[in-house]
């Protein structure tokens, strides 16, 4: 059942011509086949959308609509758009086809304006893995990175021809880039078609005389090094983009980018949890009774850590901004120092008989608890 006109666009029943135009054009940016590329949903919202404009726009069906809804339609020149392309129907409205028409012509977009012609193909995007330690990870890193791509002909400075040569008008498209198909609508009007020169690849000229270097591509393969500062603070998993450092494009396209997949090697001190740096401390349970004083060898320099007297195993010790810079960002993560009470195996008779008469001499006021050790876990975790 179809829904009401004026809904589908989502403007009142007063609205004037220009809120009608506004409106179709919101939907249209939302609905592009360039945005949603196979999306039946989409395509179907666009046309039902495409169908409550041709109406609403023209004096004469939107006033039979108003008196007398879809009825009123009926003998009324209004076009089936399910018998077209989701494609087609936007060179239909909007001239050639391209979503940048129709940002421009509502006030702004994301992609900018594009000229006449089909836009210059991008390069190609590369990506590479690099391994780094977690120190690297935690102050960044400057890596060499050799990458395989095509890169600019230096023989024709991209151009695809022979030097002393140039470029030619395609006889086709005539530099344009495209084609345009015109056929009869009836009634309607026109029905025009646009799409890119299959002879010139949409670019508008051709190449006569091609580099011997290239064949007339204006490109090459190479492999080259490409250095990268990775960002401090990186984390295993994530991937840096460095723009324009992938593969050349042809005929002044934008270069593609270099996107550096980043592995992080396990640490044998620290686990890092977010931008936070866990250290396990571990003592004797001798030393964790009677107190002591003990090193981390973190990152950036050794850090003292005091223990009290009767310190319990899971307990945590936090020094503040010792842990991972913050991507892109401002401030440190902490380091987490939690306390492992280690229990002696193996003991002699006599350490046996030393320990029954410690056991001897002691009573449950010795081990009341202060928290419990999944307590004190989970703060690490928490703080």
């Amino acid at each position: 059942m179809k829904r009401d006109y004026y809904d589908v666009l989502g403007v009142g029943r007063d609205a004037d011509q220009g809120a009608i135009k506004k409106a179709f054009r919101r939907v249209a940016r939302e609905c592009h086949p360039d945005v949603n590329p196979g999306d039946p949903d989409c395509e179907a919202q666009f046309k039902e959308a495409a169908e409550a404009y041709e109406v609403l726009r023209s004096p004469e069906t939107r006033s039979a609509y108003d008196h007398y809804g879809f009825d009123g339609l009926r003998g009324q020149q209004v076009p089936d758009f399910g018998q077209f392309g989701f494609n087609d129907l936007f060179n239909v409205f909007f001239g050639n086809g391209t979503f940048d028409s129709v940002l421009r012509d509502a006030g702004g977009g994301m992609w900018g304006a594009s000229g006449g012609g089909a836009p210059a193909p991008r390069g190609e995007d590369i990506d590479v893995p690099v391994t780094l330690t977690l120190s690297e990870a935690v102050f960044g890193a400057k890596k060499s990175i050799e990458v395989t791509s095509d890169v600019t002909c230096a023989t024709c400075s991209g151009s695809g021809a022979r030097p002393g040569t140039g470029r030619d008008t395609c006889p086709q498209c005539h530099g344009s880039g495209r084609m345009r198909e015109v056929s009869s609508l009836g009634g309607f009007g026109q029905f025009i078609r646009t799409s890119t020169c299959n002879l010139c690849r949409g670019q508008g000229t051709i190449v006569n005389d091609p580099c011997e270097t290239c064949r007339g591509t204006g490109r090459v393969r190479e492999t080259r090094t490409v250095d990268v500062e990775l960002l401090a603070g990186i984390a295993h998993g994530q991937t840096q983009i460095v723009r324009g450092a992938g593969g050349a494009a042809a005929q002044g396209g934008r270069p593609g980018d270099l996107r550096v997949a980043v592995a992080v090697e396990p640490d044998e001190h620290f686990v890092r949890d977010g931008d936070d740096l866990i250290y396990r401390l571990d003592v004797t349970m001798v030393e964790a009774a009677l107190g002591t004083t003990a090193y981390v060898p973190a990152l950036d320099g050794d850090i003292e850590v005091t223990l009290k007297p009767g310190t319990q195993p899971g307990e945590v010790k936090v020094h503040r901004n010792r842990g991972v810079p913050v991507l892109q960002g401002y401030g440190r993560g902490d380091l987490k120092v939690v306390v492992n009470v280690q229990v002696p195996r193996h003991l002699s008779s006599e350490q046996r008989e030393v320990l029954e008469q410690f056991a001897a001499l002691t009573s449950e006021t010795n081990y009341e608890p202060d928290q419990s050790f999944l307590d004190k876990v989970r703060a690490v975790f928490r703080q």
